[in-house]
């Protein structure tokens, strides 16, 4: 049996991954404190950390993580924060993923294959040393 979402409860989750996407750090940490939880995710799998990382807010992700937000968690798709930040070249939300204990090997494909098919050799070596 599936209950029909709550339209309240919608319109909170979209406000909240409109506040990932644009970063706004402060409010997401108010948010998640209020019991918005840390790992919440929309129709495609993907969480705050996915959203604020893909658009470059480095200090929403170090705030959804500092509130127990996973770094590693994938999407539907099997892509990771990490991976998308490499991808799209954020090197500051790849060290706050990375400082929030992020994986460099997980994913598909990961932040490493990532970083393979872009010769970020940089990142190669970030990675390494871990």
């Amino acid at each position: 049996m599936s209950e029909t979402p709550d339209p309240e409860v919608i319109e909170l989750a979209s406000k909240v991954f409109d506040l990932a996407r644009t970063g706004d750090a402060e409010a997401l940490a108010a948010y998640v404190d209020a019991g918005v939880p840390a790992n919440l995710t929309n129709d495609k799998g993907d969480s705050l950390v996915m959203l604020a990382a893909y658009h470059g807010h480095a200090a929403a992700v170090s705030a959804l993580l500092e509130r127990g937000a996973d770094a590693d968690r994938s999407n539907d798709r099997g892509q990771t924060p990490l991976a998308g930040a490499v991808f799209k070249g954020e090197d500051a939300v790849i060290r706050a993923l990375l400082a929030g204990g992020a994986n460099p090997e997980s994913g598909t494909p990961s932040a490493v294959d990532t970083a393979r098919m872009f010769g970020k050799a940089e990142l190669l070596e970030l990675f390494g040393s871990r």
